[in-house]
C-alpha cells in the first residue's frame, strides 16, 4: 500500500469514521496526510496500515495507544462520541514490539546447592550462558546452566561477596566484598584474573563495567564504596586510574553511561555525573530527601548485551563493536531513574540538566530496586511497601501496581521482550507479571526464605533466584 490519503468512499456509509494519522511514541508524525478510517477498524488491519505506511521490507508487531491507553480492540472505544469528523483528529501512537515472545517461567528446573550462606546476588552473562552467584560465605560460584550443577567455586575473598558484574564481552566476572577488595575470575576455568583490586577503605556496594562500544577491550570497572569514593580501575594492571572523590556519604550504586558518563547515587541525598576520561565533575542532581539506593538507565540492557547478538532476534550481519554501538544509539538520549529512602523516585535526563523530568510518587516505603524495561519505555520500581509499581519512562506518569506479594519486595528483572517482569520477595516466592494485563501471571513458590535476588537471562529462556536459605533456583516454561 502506498502512502495516500484513504479514500473515505471506500468506507462504509453507515459506519462512523475518524480522521486520524500515525505518530511514533518519539513524537514524529508517520505521514503528513489523514486518513479516514472507521472507529471499527480492528487492531490486525491498523498493524497491516503502519506497516505499509513504513514501508519496511519485513513487517514488525506493533502495539497502539490513543491518549496513552493501548487499543487492544477497535478504535471506537477510544473517540469522542458526537465527533465532527472533519474537525476531529486522532493520533494513534504506535510501539514496535519485540519480534521473538518471552514465554513466562512457569517450574522450577533445578534447586542449585552448595553455597553455605545466604545468596546475595545471581547474574546470567551477557549471552545467558554462564550464571554467577556471590554468597555471604566469601565464595562466588559458577553453574553450569544446563546440567543445573555446580561449575567453579571461586575462592579468594575473606568477607561477604556482595556485588558481582559481568563484563560486556561476558569473558570476565568482577566480584566485591565486604573487605573492600575487588576479584576478577574467568569463568571458563574458575580461575582468579590477576591479582585483587585494593583500594577501598570499607565495603563495595556497586560495580559496572566500561560499555562494550567504548572500549572492547573491556579494560575498566569503576566501583562505590561505602567510603564515600567511586573508583575506575585498570583491571589489566589492577591499578585505581582515579579517584572520584566528592560524595559526603555511603555511595550506594553506580553506573557506567554509553556516552562516557559515570552516574553515582549516595546515601548523601544526592546523585553525582562524572566525566569517566578525567574524573571531572559535571553537575549534581538533587531533590532526594533521604538516601538514594538505586539507580537505573534506559540503556542498561543494551548495555549489558553489548556486542551480543541472540539469534531468535537478528541476523548476524554487523562486526560485534558496530552491532554494539547501534544498539546503543538505537535507545536515544539517556535517562536516568533514582529511587530513595523517601519513597519517592526522580526521573533524570542527566547528560544535559539538573532538573528531573518528573518527581514520582505513590509508595508507602522505601525503594528498593528500580529497572527500565530493555525496550526502555517501562520503570518497574520495588518497595518495602509489598508493591511494584509502573511508570512510563518518557513523563514518569503512574501506570499501575502490581500486588500480591506480602512482603517487602527486594528485586525485579525484566524479559527480553519486555513483556515480562519477574519479583522476589522476603515472602519467599517470585512472581512473573504480565505487562499486557497488568496482572499476575506466574505465582512461583519454592524458595525456604527470603529471595534476595533474582535475574532473567538475557537470550529470555530462564530466571535465576538466590536468597537467604542458601540456594540458587534455576526457572523455565
Amino acid at each position: 500500500m502506498s502512502k495516500r490519503k484513504l479514500d473515505e468512499s471506500s468506507v462504509m456509509d453507515n459506519v462512523d469514521r475518524v480522521q486520524s494519522r500515525f505518530k511514533s511514541d518519539t513524537g514524529e508524525i508517520l505521514s503528513e496526510d489523514l486518513m479516514v478510517l472507521p472507529i471499527n477498524i480492528t487492531i490486525d488491519t491498523l498493524q497491516e496500515l503502519c506497516n505499509a505506511l513504513l514501508q519496511q521490507e519485513k513487517s514488525f508487531p506493533l502495539a497502539f495507544y490513543v491518549n496513552n491507553v493501548e487499543v487492544t480492540d477497535t478504535l471506537e472505544k477510544h473517540v469522542d462520541k458526537g465527533f465532527d469528523v472533519n474537525e476531529h483528529i486522532v493520533d494513534i501512537v504506535y510501539q514496535p514490539q519485540a519480534v521473538f515472545k518471552v514465554r513466562a517461567v512457569t517450574r522450577c528446573t533445578g534447586s542449585l546447592e552448595g553455597h553455605k550462606e545466604a545468596v546475595i546476588s545471581v547474574a546470567f552473562s551477557p549471552d545467558g550462558k554462564h550464571l554467577a552467584s556471590g554468597s555471604g560465605d566469601t565464595t562466588v560460584r559458577l553453574w553450569d546452566i544446563y546440567t543445573q550443577t555446580p561449575h567453579y567455586t571461586c575462592e579468594g575473598h575473606r568477607h561477604w561477596v556482595l556485588c558481582i558484574s559481568w563484563s560486556p564481552c561476558g569473558s570476565k566476572l568482577a566480584s566485591a566484598c565486604k573487605n573492600g577488595l575487588i576479584y576478577l575470575w574467568d569463568p571458563n576455568t574458575g580461575k582468579q584474573i590477576g591479582k585483587a583490586m585494593a583500594g577501598h577503605k570499607m565495603w563495595v556496594t556497586s560495580l559496572c563495567w566500561e560499555p562494550y562500544h567504548k572500549n572492547p577491550e573491556c579494560q575498566y570497572l569503576v566501583s562505590a564504596s561505602k567510603d564515600c569514593d567511586i573508583r575506575i580501575w585498570d583491571t589489566k594492571r589492577a591499578q585505581t586510574c582515579r579517584v572520584l572523590s566528592g560524595h559526603m556519604k555511603s555511595v550506594t550504586c553506580v553506573k557506567w553511561g554509553g556516552s562516557g558518563l559515570i552516574y553515582s547515587a549516595s546515601q548523601d541525598r544526592t546523585i553525582k555525573v562524572w566525566r569517566a576520561e578525567d574524573g571531572v565533575l559535571c553537575r549534581t542532581l538533587e531533590g532526594h530527601g533521604h538516601w538514594v539506593n538505586t539507580l537505573a538507565l534506559n540503556v542498561d540492557y543494551v548495555l549489558r548485551t553489548g556486542p551480543f547478538q541472540l539469534e531468535s532476534i537478528t541476523n548476524k550481519t554487523d562486526n560485534p563493536l558496530e552491532y554494539a554501538r547501534k544498539q546503543y544509539e538505537s535507545v536515544g538520549e539517556e535517562r536516568l531513574v533514582s529511587g530513595s529512602d523517601d519513597f519517592t523516585l526522580f526521573l533524570w535526563k542527566p547528560e544535559k540538566e539538573k532538573k528531573p523530568i518528573a518527581r514520582m510518587t505513590g509508595h508507602q516505603q522505601l525503594i528498593n530496586d528500580v529497572k527500565f524495561s530493555p525496550d526502555g519505555r517501562t520503570i518497574a520500581s520495588a518497595s518495602f511497601d509489598k508493591s511494584i509499581k509502573l511508570w512510563n519512562s518518557n513523563t514518569g506518569t503512574y501506570i499501575a501496581s502490581l500486588r500480591g506479594h506480602v512482603q517487602a519486595v527486594y528485586s525485579v528483572a525484566w524479559s527480553a521482550d519486555s513483556r515480562l517482569l519477574v519479583s522476589g520477595s522476603a515472602d519467599s516466592t517470585l512472581k512473573v507479571w504480565n505487562m499486557k494485563t497488568k496482572k499476575l501471571s506466574q505465582d512461583l513458590p519454592g524458595h525456604a526464605d527470603e529471595v534476595y535476588a533474582v535475574d532473567w537471562s538475557p537470550d529470555g529462556l530462564r530466571v535465576a533466584s538466590g536468597g537467604k536459605d542458601k540456594v540458587l533456583r534455576l526457572w523455565q516454561n
